[in-house]
Order: C-alpha cells, then structure tokens, then sequence
C-alpha cells in the first residue's frame, strides 16, 4: 500500500440511475461550439471548424439538487446545458462506426461559464482554463447505461427558475456522439471513467444569485443546481 506525505483526494464519481454503486471519473472534455445556432450566437461560423475541447477538472463535479456558493471574480455565470458521454472501454485511433462501443452511459450536464473572464481571455489570446475549469463548474445529473452505447435523442432544455432559456433537439449537433468520441480519441487515448460534455444549443445566458438552473434531455435525469 503507498504510504502519501498529505491525505489522498477524495475520487470524483457519478451517480448512477437505479444502483448504489457509481461511475469513478478519469479525466472532463468538453466540446466548444457543437450546435450551429450556439456558434453564431457567439460570433463563429460553424461550417469552418472541426471539434475542439477545453477541459474541467474531475473535482468540478457537482451533482444534481445541490445548493452551491455563486462563483468568485465573476459577474456573468452563464448556464450551458449539455448531453454527457461517460466512456467504460479505452480506446485510440477509434473509428466511427465502432465510436458507440465505448460509451457506458449518459448523463444531463450544465457546462457552467464565467462569460466575462472567457471575453477577457478571449480578446488576450489567453487560455480559458479560469473561465471553464474552476470549482463547481460541472453540473451533472445521474448517469443512465446504454446497452448498445446509442445516445438518447430527443430535446435539450435548460430552465433558470422555471422559465426556458435553452430549447433544442441533440439531432442538432454539428458532430454527434460518435464523431466527437472518435475525433478526441486522435488527440488522447480515452480511458474508462472519462467524461465528454458533447455542446450546448443556442440560447445561454446568465444565472444570478438565489436562481435555479435546470438542464432536461428526455430519457435522462435533470442536472439541476441552486446557487446560494
């Protein structure tokens, strides 16, 4: 057994619909700018660009109905609802038609944003890293297995206290699931625990204090959070 000079972190996991047993998380990809609305929105052309990830760490994590403190050094949070890929089988180099053998299951995810600091980065050429990938910053509901690895389908909505802000259809992606897993298996090799947010759909905006956000995909549990 190692013997640690300091405590061993705690292993960021995942609830799993209907066991009490959860998903260990690896590693967080998230994908940017997946829905063709989402990137114009945000001033990019979606026909021009390939994926591309950022990540968050694994103790981002959040899972749903908890009550968080509002982020630091931002006054801009911004939800962005999205569907989740939970990898259970390692892989490099994957091709397509065999993408969806590696997905374990599925989960409704909030990609949570400090808008201005990502302006800010944005216009300094400067990683995102701060803007992305700080404390609380994963929202994620309980994981739902797939047998043959399909994802869900259907529609994608995030409600901040009821009222709808996000409404799309996962048809809409730019790069589906199977594209995205085999596309980032290129890049790294994915390993069994990792996680994929797979883009949001147009229509993000701010959260305030006191608000609560909800992410819906039909089939799935909600990824919901309150900010205290």
């Amino acid at each position: 057994m190692t013997d640690f000079v300091l405590p061993q972190p705690d292993q960021p996991s995942v609830a799993i619909r209907g066991s009490d047993k959860r998903f260990p998380v690896r590693r967080i990809f998230c994908v940017g700018r997946n829905y063709a609305e989402h990137a114009r929105e945000m001033g990019n052309d979606p026909e021009k660009e390939p994926p591309f990830f950022f990540t968050k760490p694994a103790d981002a994590l959040v899972a749903s109905g908890a009550t968080i403190p509002y982020p630091p050094m931002t006054s801009d949070l911004h939800h962005e609802a999205e569907l989740v890929v939970a990898i259970g089988l390692a892989g490099q180099d994957i091709p397509v038609d065999r993408a969806l053998t590696h997905a374990w299951g599925y989960a409704a995810g909030n990609d949570l944003t400090r808008r201005d600091l990502q302006a800010e980065a944005k216009a300094t050429r400067r990683p995102w890293d701060m803007s992305k990938g700080f404390d609380r910053s994963a929202v994620i509901g309980a994981l739902v297995t797939s047998a043959d690895g399909a994802p869900p389908r259907g529609r994608i909505r995030c409600l901040v206290d009821g009222e709808v802000r996000q409404d799309g259809n996962l048809s809409d992606m730019i790069w589906p699931v199977a594209a995205i897993i085999a596309y980032l298996s290129r890049l790294v090799e994915l390993r069994p625990g990792d996680l994929i947010f797979t883009g949001t759909p147009a229509g993000v905006g701010a959260i305030r204090p006191g608000q609560t956000c909800s992410v819906e995909i039909e089939g799935l549990d909600a990824a919901t959070v309150t900010f205290a």
